[in-house]
């Protein structure tokens, strides 16, 4: 993801995520980790083509990485791209370059409502370990936290 798919990006933000969508200033913070030999994310767009010929984002997706942990921070994929196998293309992105940044773990926090995002992250192997009450806000949603252990473990990515 570059400064230039950002108004995209916050288009598609608003459609998935109209309560608690980030801000442009969140994605501006995220992008000034993602680049250079220190970059501690990854943010990755996909886009499609156009019946017109232009390309239009289809997704985007960003990991954060500290101290052998990796967080996923989002992962949105556009609505007619659902069930096309997008999100979890979209999600080995994030855990191959978790390797990359040598994590021993990727967590991850998803909508207690969102089974559809659940079933994909049962798919690669995480597993819920806890609640955050209350962390989607301002809905009053709660998030179940799931974890991926992806080093030493015979865990492939």
């Amino acid at each position: 993801m570059r400064w230039w798919d950002l108004p995209q990006v916050l288009e598609l933000e608003a459609v998935l995520f109209p309560e608690d969508a980030w801000s442009e200033g969140m994605f501006w913070s995220e992008l000034a980790h993602a680049r250079g030999p220190r970059a501690t994310r990854r943010y990755v767009v996909a886009e499609e083509t156009a019946p017109d010929g232009t390309a239009r984002l289809a997704g985007y997706a960003g990991l954060a990485a500290a101290g052998g942990l990796g967080d996923v921070q989002t992962i949105a994929v556009a609505r007619e791209q659902w069930g096309t196998g997008l999100g979890a293309r979209l999600l080995a992105d994030l855990l191959q370059h978790a390797t990359a940044f040598e994590c021993d773990e990727v967590l991850l926090e998803v909508r207690v409502d969102n089974t559809r995002a659940q079933k994909l992250y049962e798919r690669f192997g995480f597993e819920p370990i806890g609640f955050r009450r209350g962390y989607y806000q301002p809905g009053n949603v709660d998030a179940l936290v799931m974890r991926l252990t992806v080093q030493g473990t015979g865990t492939e990515i």
